[in-house]
This record gives C-alpha cells, structure tokens and sequence, in this order.
C-alpha cells in the first residue's frame, strides 16, 4: 500500500529531519515543513507563514502554526529573530549569521558571520553566560 505525500514528505526529507530532531512527524508538521525546508533558507513571520500554508490548501489554524514554529525552534530546525517586540521572524539558516533588515518592505537578508567583525563584549551580569550574538543591520533603499 503507497503512503499518501503528507505521510511521505517530499522525498522524505522531512520526514527524516523531523525524526532526526526528535518530534512526531504529525500532518501539521509535514505540511509545515514542506514549506518550509523546500529549498533554499528563508525568513518567516508566523502569519506569513500561515499564509502560504493555507493558499497551498493546508487546513490549520494560526495557533497551529505558531506552535509548531517554536517546536521546530526548540528542536534546533528554525532560529528566531527578533527585530521588537512585535516582530519575530524564524529563519531556515541556523548556522551563525547575522542580518540586513529591509525598512521599507520588512524583509531580512542573511550576512555571512565573517562579514561582521565584533571585537569585544561587555562581560555578563553575575549568574549569565553570552549564549550568542545577532547583529542586525537595517537598511532603506537609497533615495528614500
């Protein structure tokens, strides 16, 4: 008997990323992460993503995805961002990175670690340890 797509995940690739950070491949999960990990990195907001996952035909609900995207944070699949208070985008490159915020548009760009060169930090308050360091740079379309 063949397996249905969401059961399968394209190729299985997600299939065995989500076995591999130790969470059910439940459908919500598979269809998520089809979006997802289908090709090259990219940055997410949890409404942008909810977004594209019901125009692809998947039937969840926003809490769905919001939980989901911290699932896969948690699990070492997405790394957040947080531009303010409001806004958090999870991105697919979970390598170190840092990043160009697009005023205008809202939009994040990757910059290569190498590219940004941090030559001290304030030592942490008693009790904390630097679990790590985001730099983001925001930029404006020139003559604007």
């Amino acid at each position: 008997m063949m397996k249905d797509r969401a059961e399968c995940g394209s190729n299985g690739r997600v299939l065995e990323m989500l076995r591999f950070a130790g969470l059910k491949p439940t459908r919500q999960r598979l269809a998520l992460g089809e979006l997802l990990f289908a090709g090259e990195d990219r940055h997410v907001s949890c409404e942008s993503l909810f977004e594209e996952a019901r125009a692809s035909g998947a039937e969840l609900s926003l809490a769905t995805v919001y939980n989901t995207l911290h699932q896969f944070r948690h699990a070492g699949l997405l790394r957040e961002v947080h531009l303010d208070a409001e806004r958090r985008w999870f991105d697919t490159n979970v390598g170190e990175h840092h990043h160009f915020y697009v005023e205008e548009t809202g939009a994040l760009m990757d910059i290569p670690a190498d590219s940004v060169a941090i030559t001290a930090l304030p030592a942490p308050p008693r009790g904390f340890a630097i679990e790590g360091v985001d730099v983001v740079v925001r930029v404006r379309a020139k003559g604007l």
